[in-house]
């Protein structure tokens, strides 16, 4: 059974979720709060939800420090952040700040459940359409604190470099391996390297550092 919170100050769009949440996850037990002062007092009761649905822009969130005031009191608990924001270095940030993933409520309802799927299943998620931008002239601080030297970026094979690409594009390892046409295995295998190269020990971190790197640059070259 998956215990679910989602936490939004608009109840009709609460309703839509919870309605499309409810549909894919029958079992699934889902609460709704309306501030972030409502969601802290069900997680006080609850210490066995899997996941918060969280809202950047409801009451009581100010600005993100709602995001590091939630996930400094409940490190254990997964959020993952919804909104209507689709800047690309507020994501990053969410994610620096320790989300699990970031939906837009632009996006179509079936991708939103994929996303919650893929996060449930303990892997990030991220829009892509919104990583693939261009950040502009002024690199977020997490791209900047994340940064990957040349050297080590050079260090990845030309699969381990696609895998990554994806990987930062949030894509789960079954979907890397479909788009690629490898077994999810040798994904998994992938990965690891990529992690280890890269020295850090988590997808996320990995996420992280790719936000500053020119795929093309790399998968172009001679």
């Amino acid at each position: 059974m998956i215990h679910l919170l989602i936490a939004d100050d608009h109840p009709m769009f609460r309703e839509a979720i919870r309605d499309a949440t409810q549909k894919q996850f029958t079992d699934a037990v889902i609460q709704e709060a309306g501030s972030l002062d409502e969601a802290v007092a069900y997680i006080e009761e609850h210490d066995d939800l899997d996941l918060v649905l969280l809202d950047l822009n409801m009451p009581g969130m100010d600005g993100l420090n709602g995001i590091v005031n939630l996930r400094s009191n409940y490190p254990e608990i997964p959020v993952l952040i919804l909104s209507a924001e689709e800047n690309k270095n507020v994501v990053l940030q969410c994610m620096t700040y320790g989300a699990v993933g970031f939906i837009t409520k632009s996006m179509a309802r079936e991708n939103i459940i994929q996303a919650i799927r893929q996060v449930l299943d303990g892997q990030a998620y991220l829009p892509p359409d919104i990583i693939r931008r261009n950040g502009g002239s002024h690199r977020s601080h997490a791209a900047a604190e994340n940064e990957v030297s040349a050297e080590v970026i050079s260090s990845l094979t030309r699969k381990q470099l696609l895998v990554f690409e994806r990987l930062a594009m949030g894509e789960s390892n079954k979907q890397i391996g479909y788009e690629l046409n490898i077994a999810e295995t040798t994904v998994k295998a992938h990965v690891s390297a990529i992690l280890r190269k890269l020295r850090v020990h988590n997808r996320m971190k990995a996420v992280l550092c790719a936000a500053a790197i020119d795929f093309d640059r790399y998968l172009h070259r001679s």
